[in-house]
């Protein structure tokens, strides 16, 4: 049986998988395709398979925007089709990313045509796949992470435009093509969720710091708001945010999604040495929440290594406490739930998924090794916040 989410959740599930999907441009200027590399899409009814047999029955997947327009305003959904066909034969719920990172070769955040050509894509998106689906429940996330991808790009040369100080104008290309890209799904089909997934930090100051400096790590902290505020309208109104965009609130949060600003330091999640500069995951939740008012989803989270079994009872204890203090949490989502390698060089590989692939094998991405120590954690950890959802008439004592 699945774990379920609340009654009033449009996820079939409350514990997610998330399948790496991402189509960018790496650091060398290759582009890469994970949903082949990781032998998801090879192995795609294998993998379907084995999420079900862990009562996993939400996933995220991607419709890797390079791949489908590789000419402008032409699109091929054959490869969207698959794994269309796939989902319907698992009774598995696919949750879409339209841009998972990647974009077309002729397009960048700064293109003039950026926000008009993703318009159009979410507008053939729609069209497709209601042509098949008329009824469905569609939850779409248009942009990930563009927090991410505005430093990435913008600031580090980290994938296209290769940019150094330019952070702030590719995050403003990115959401103008965002909220234009909302409004035009919304157009077309009404009834469509909207869930954002944006990286969910704690900045802080370094210990005994001057008001000057504790003034710009909480200017930083602030800033991880940036990209929700445009799509609200509170920020840069000009890109034609609305409030009403705000739907369901996706937060990704990993081993290293707290740091101290100057000089750069990431505070170790265990919070061995009891530092109060650090924050459990349930607090940072609640601020996000309290900031917008609307349900949220942790819709990235995993742990590298040999502590994966300890994050996710981490992660459990935390969506339990988010639960009692009334956060409308809908979800967990294991990102990746396969394992990947690294983007620019292609390994190692990061053992940060449910399965490990092996990387002594001819073709890592077609391996799937259960790495055991996790699924007794998950186990644990879906029994856990099973009972938190549970109505008061259904618990055991």
């Amino acid at each position: 049986m699945l774990f379920p989410a609340t009654a009033d959740s449009p996820f079939a599930s409350f514990w997610m998988a998330g399948f790496e999907c991402t189509d960018q441009l790496n650091a060398f200027g290759n582009r890469v395709d994970f949903l082949s590399l990781t032998g998801h899409l090879p192995l795609l009814d294998a993998d379907y398979e084995l999420i079900r047999q862990h009562q996993l029955g939400t996933v995220r997947e991607g419709i890797r925007w390079s791949q489908v327009e590789r000419r402008p305003y032409e699109y091929d959904w054959s490869t969207v089709q698959v794994l269309l066909d796939a989902g319907r034969r698992h009774g598995i719920q696919q949750v879409w990313d339209l841009c998972h990172f990647g974009y077309p070769d002729d397009l960048t955040p700064l293109h003039p045509l950026f926000a008009r050509r993703f318009t159009a894509l979410c507008r053939a998106f729609i069209d497709f796949y209601r042509q098949q689906r008329p009824d469905d429940v569609l939850i779409i996330t248009p942009i990930n992470e563009v927090s991410f991808m505005s430093w990435l790009g913008g600031d580090v040369r980290g994938t296209s435009p290769y940019c150094v100080g330019q952070g702030w104008e590719v995050k403003r290309g990115l959401m103008r093509a965002y909220i234009e890209g909302v409004a035009a799904l919304r157009e077309a089909d009404p009834a469509v969720r909207i869930l954002t997934t944006e990286p969910l930090l704690n900045i802080v100051p370094r210990r005994r710091a001057g008001p000057a400096e504790v003034r710009r790590a909480q200017e930083a902290h602030r800033n991880q708001f940036q990209s929700v505020d445009m799509l609200a309208g509170r920020l840069c109104p000009d890109l034609g945010g609305r409030p009403e965009y705000l739907d369901l609130l996706g937060f990704n949060f990993y081993y290293d999604n707290e740091w101290q600003l100057e000089p750069y330091k990431t505070l170790p999640w265990g919070n061995e040495r009891n530092d109060p500069r650090f924050r459990p995951l349930s607090s940072l939740l609640a601020e996000a929440y309290e900031r917008y008012n609307r349900p949220v989803v942790l819709t990235e989270t995993s742990h590298p290594g040999i502590d994966r079994p300890a994050w996710l009872r981490m992660v459990a204890a935390e969506a339990v406490k988010t639960l009692a203090a009334g956060v409308p949490l809908l979800g967990v989502c294991l990102y990746p739930i396969i394992d990947r390698p690294d983007w620019d060089h292609l390994k190692p590989w990061h053992h940060s998924g449910l399965w490990d692939a092996n990387p002594r094998a001819a073709t890592p991405g077609l391996t799937r090794l259960l790495h055991e120590p996790s699924a007794v954690a998950l186990a644990e950890a879906q029994a856990l916040v099973a009972r938190q959802l549970a109505p008061p008439e259904s618990v055991v004592l």
